[in-house]
């Protein structure tokens, strides 16, 4: 899971995955971090990228609403079947509100100056 690193939002939401994934299924890189940037490269993305959220996976990768969608996959009950549920919603609606919580996310939970995971 690729995140902004200085996003206070992000970094919740990265803790929140972190303790609701007792498996450890999936693993965290910062979008700034060479990593981060070298994941964004090999998925098509551009490095310096930081719009969404990204989830890598074995054959492909996931942004915006698609990534939320297969982390919660991941995560512990009752996650994987809520993210059952927003999959009914067409993508462009998920991915329309998933854009204006991005878009505003350092307005609303500021930013700090680097990295806290």
């Amino acid at each position: 899971m690729l995140f902004d690193g200085v996003c206070n939002l992000c970094n919740g939401g990265v803790q929140f995955v972190r303790d609701n994934d007792r498996k450890r299924n999936i693993r965290f890189e910062s979008l700034q971090s060479e990593s981060g940037k070298k994941l964004l490269q090999r998925s098509g993305q551009a490095p310096d990228d930081i719009s969404s959220v990204v989830l890598v996976a074995k054959d492909r990768s996931y942004t915006k609403s698609e990534a939320v969608i297969k982390i919660m996959e991941n995560m512990d009950l009752p996650f994987p079947q809520l993210a059952l549920f927003l999959q009914f919603l067409p993508i462009f609606v998920r991915d329309f509100m998933y854009d204006r919580v991005a878009d505003n996310r350092y307005s609303f939970f500021v930013h700090s100056d680097s990295c806290k995971i």
